[in-house]
């Protein structure tokens, strides 16, 4: 498939290139009046029309992207889109001014979730999170991570992750599987912590090692959760079966969470609403990346991450939806990129960056996805006809995405 007259080819950073830190993120390449070349899956060639070799301008799958913008993919690196239903009756709740944690006491938000789940099967699973993923693929998004910790038992956990591997084997997408079982604890195991971290690592580790169920592991570290000594017993063990840690932090609180997940290499530490200097100066010196959830913090009212102190502070920041029934029902990483600049007042530029190249990053693929290189995998999007990279974050209220490319076809869905 040659793509010609493209107004603006977006993120063509070097292939080597596979992430970006702090001011690094300013910088997001851009090839004007460009052509791109796909072939077998993979990105083939690009370059100037004035400079196009004449003996490709004759193929017959052609696609004009006049006026257009031709951006990599969106990469999602963080995601609960397997759920046995969503939540909007807790929706009324938050209008009326209870908080994400009241809602929890009161037997709402993670273990209403937990409850529903363990009454629906895998195959009722799989149907509902395949339109979900229909819809984001249509929004731009290209690689994706999903979670479990809907399950909060052995089975239920496990029937979380073999759904994820149906969706992996399914769609053209490459998609990451987390075990999340220290979501929330469950009911029975409330005043009994270390029973159900004895469940987590005894039964359930061993069983999704067995069946190659997961790349990485989580933990929601965070005062009311799970502390950081029950994460760190956590994210021992699961490392003994090789599941890198990628957690939740600093939500609600800046508790150290963060630093935890420093010390265990983690991936990423996601969230981020609650961060001090300490916690800057802690993922200056790391490769760990900070994940920010900026529609969660839209979506359930609590405080923005501080994206500009931790760029300033030369962290790696990426971009994620945090799509989930109970504070983020929504996987519109257009809506994140627009609200990567509104609320978190990141540049256009270091939005996408953060939205592209780190949060496939954040997924270990920024080889083969994220920016726009030869021998990367063709996995991107053509925008409608756009006057500006920044009319696409401007724009929230109207997605710019008019064809979707994956592994170089056009998906229908």
């Amino acid at each position: 498939m040659l793509i010609t007259n493209i107004k603006a080819l977006v993120g063509v950073h070097p292939k080597e290139k596979l992430f970006l830190r702090g001011s690094e993120l300013n910088g997001l390449p851009i090839l004007e009046n460009a052509w791109l070349l796909l072939e077998n899956g993979l990105i083939k060639d690009f370059g100037l029309m004035s400079e196009m070799p004449s003996h490709i301008s004759n193929l017959t799958s052609q696609i004009s992207a006049e006026g257009r913008f031709v951006f990599p993919s969106w990469c999602d690196s963080h995601t609960h889109i397997v759920f046995a239903a969503p939540r909007e009756e807790e929706f009324a709740l938050k209008i009326a001014g209870k908080t994400y944690e009241e809602i929890a006491a009161a037997g709402g938000g993670i273990l209403n979730s937990a409850n529903k789940l363990q009454h629906i099967t895998e195959d009722e699973l799989f149907e509902s999170a395949s339109i979900r993923l229909k819809d984001m693929i249509k929004q731009g998004t290209g690689a994706l991570e999903i979670k479990s910790g809907y399950g909060l038992t052995v089975e239920s956990e496990l029937k979380m992750l073999r759904v994820i591997k149906s969706l992996r084997a399914a769609f053209p997408i490459p998609i990451k599987a987390t075990l999340l079982a220290a979501h929330a604890y469950p009911t029975e195991f409330k005043n009994n912590h270390q029973g159900y971290l004895n469940l987590i690592i005894n039964e359930l580790l061993p069983k999704v090692a067995e069946e190659n169920l997961a790349d990485y592991i989580d933990v929601f570290c965070e005062k009311g959760f799970f502390s950081n000594e029950e994460t760190a017993q956590i994210l021992t063990a699961a490392t003994t079966y090789g599941l890198k840690p990628k957690i939740h932090a600093n939500q609600l609180s800046s508790s150290g969470a963060v630093q935890i997940g420093i010390q265990h290499q983690a991936v990423s530490v996601d969230h981020l609403e609650e961060t001090d200097e300490k916690v800057l100066k802690a993922l200056s010196e790391s490769n760990t990346i900070a994940t920010l959830l900026p529609s969660c913090s839209f979506y359930i009212n609590i405080p923005f991450a501080n994206a500009k102190g931790l760029i300033n502070s030369n962290a790696i920041v990426a971009l994620a939806s945090d799509y989930n029934p109970g504070s983020t029902p929504s996987g519109n990483m257009n809506f994140v990129v627009s609200l990567g600049c509104i609320k978190l007042k990141m540049t256009p530029e270091q939005a996408v960056n953060a939205a592209t190249l780190n949060g496939a990053a954040a997924m270990e693929l920024s080889n083969q996805i994220g920016s726009i290189a030869i021998g990367k995998k063709a996995n991107l999007f053509i925008t409608r006809p756009m006057s500006s990279l920044a009319y696409l974050p401007y724009s929230f209220g109207q997605s710019q995405v008019e064809t979707v490319i994956l592994n170089g076809e056009v998906y229908h869905g």
